[in-house]
């Protein structure tokens, strides 16, 4: 067998580059079409139907732009649409939950102290809790209460302060803050695929047809389209959290996600109101500073957590395996200092993404990262900081193929 893992690992590279790389266009688009709405002037000047106008230079050129204020009275032949920005934001990220914490359930979804479950039942959560999001907003912005902007956003809130709690309930710490960052972009995108997109549409034929779009369909777009807006920065922090164990690994780790939505939200609404008014109101990012302190001192209480359940059946092969011994003391002497329960490397307060190596048992769960950071590469330890020898690197590699059945590509 031909070393699967290594492949492995750098499709999850290659997808998660994707993800980025995409995820940066739909951000820009996101962040571009909303200033420039909230940029649009009025003038005496303005063709019939046209709500406003802009003019930018950019690259060296002037750019006059019109927002008609539901469609203009002739189609043109070309028309762009931004749509596969956010669809493939989606579907790369969706793969990259399917790559790493899916097929490795056992190891980055599932923390046996925290719940108790096998992968396929984590996995059903996942993917159920996901749907759930989409079906809870979208019946709430057509319910009465999504006429009320700042209603709406203070009930999506508390939806999702909700959710950052039971995530944490179910899934290890990097998995729950995850798992908000795919619940927020589920929403997102589904927005742009069953709303934005269809609304759009729907103009397109009817003006096709020689009839009056519906003006309806242009403002139910334009609202999911703002709270795409307002969401996207907190979501961002989510997708980056895994490395911080400060943020998702600590008692109050769902207290720390809602403010973090409530900081992306204040810093939006910065951006928003300057690009709208000329305005800057710098108390948002006062109120955001005083916010993130307090994320610092809930991020000073550690995590309680219970007694881990029965190392899984590929651990345990990790361990009956005669090259374990030697691994394990290598592992203890040369990591343990900062990936235990408590660090005792100066200047490292949690284990470096929450990555204990500490007992034989959390040694042989880890034997995928081992190996990859270890063995196959002298990523860890940093500057190898320990001065763990070849042999030892050489040793994990032998011991991670003799029980996996890999061998060298």
């Amino acid at each position: 067998m031909t070393d699967f893992t290594l492949f492995w690992e750098w499709m999850a590279f290659a997808v998660r580059w994707t993800h980025v790389i995409v995820g940066i266009a739909w951000i820009g688009s996101s962040f571009y079409f909303i200033a420039l709405d909230l940029g649009l002037r009025k003038t005496d000047t303005l063709p019939k139907g046209v709500l406003g106008e802009e003019w930018q230079v950019h690259g060296g050129g002037f750019y006059h732009i019109n927002k008609y204020m539901v469609a203009p009275p002739n189609l043109p032949e070309h028309l762009v649409w931004f749509k596969w920005e956010s669809y493939s934001t989606w579907l790369t990220g969706f793969a990259m939950l399917i790559i790493v914490y899916y097929a490795g359930a056992d190891l980055y979804l599932i923390d046996r102290s925290v719940f108790d479950v096998d992968a396929p039942m984590a996995i059903t959560i996942s993917l159920a809790s996901l749907a759930l999001g989409w079906v809870l907003y979208d019946l709430l912005c057509r319910s009465p209460l999504g006429k009320s902007q700042n209603g709406l956003m203070v009930i999506l809130f508390a939806i999702l302060l909700v959710m950052a709690w039971g995530y944490n309930q179910v899934f290890t710490g990097r998995a729950a803050f995850l798992h908000m960052g795919a619940f927020t972009a589920t929403i997102m995108s589904a927005n742009v695929f069953f709303i934005i997109i269809p609304n759009q549409k729907k103009i397109v034929a009817a003006m096709k047809a020689g009839e009056a779009p519906d003006p309806a369909l242009g403002a139910q777009s334009k609202q999911r389209s703002v709270h795409n807006n307002y969401l996207t920065l907190p979501v961002l922090f989510f997708m980056l959290s895994g490395h911080y164990p400060l943020a998702f690994a600590t008692q109050y780790s769902w207290a720390i996600a809602g403010l973090i939505f409530l900081i992306g939200v204040l810093i939006r609404h910065f951006f928003n109101t300057m690009h709208a008014t000329g305005r800057r109101e710098y108390w948002t990012f006062a109120l955001s500073l005083m916010l993130f302190f307090g994320i610092i001192w809930l991020s000073s209480f550690p995590k309680v957590s219970g007694e881990a359940g029965p190392a899984g059946r590929q651990a345990q092969a990790f361990m009956a395996d005669p090259h374990f011994a030697q691994v394990s003391d290598t592992v203890m002497g040369r990591c343990a200092m900062c990936h235990a329960n408590e660090p005792f490397w100066e200047g490292v307060a949690l284990a470096p993404k929450d990555v204990k190596l500490d007992t034989p048992e959390r040694i042989a769960e880890h034997a995928r990262e081992i190996y990859i950071q270890a063995g196959r590469s002298d990523a860890m330890p940093p500057g190898n900081v320990s001065m763990m020898t070849q042999d030892e690197r050489e040793l994990m590699v032998v011991w991670y193929q003799a029980v996996t059945g890999e061998r060298g590509l």
